[in-house]
């Protein structure tokens, strides 16, 4: 889906910290939270398209949505995962 040489050189625009491909596991999770509309993401509006994949922040702590192969690395567009990990 992300070319290794991309990943390698993507970072959180926040933190600028690495990030890594979502499992395939919080993928299917966070599409279950956007189709029960019980998504928000940074700035407080509701995601209401499903991701195809994403990408976690190091920390953990967030996640950058993939879609149609492109990362949405915006920092107001990243979608909190506390709530979602610890639903896992």
């Amino acid at each position: 889906m992300i070319d290794q040489q991309l990943l390698d050189i993507l970072a959180c625009p926040e933190t600028h910290e690495p990030v890594a491909l979502a499992d395939e596991a919080l993928v299917k999770t966070v599409n279950r939270r956007i189709e029960a509309g019980q998504l928000l993401n940074r700035a407080g509006e509701k995601v209401t398209e499903p991701i195809d994949g994403g990408l976690v922040r190091a920390d953990g702590r967030y996640l950058y949505a993939i879609r149609e192969g492109i990362p949405i690395m915006l920092v107001e567009q990243a979608i909190p995962l506390e709530d979602i990990n610890d639903e896992g």
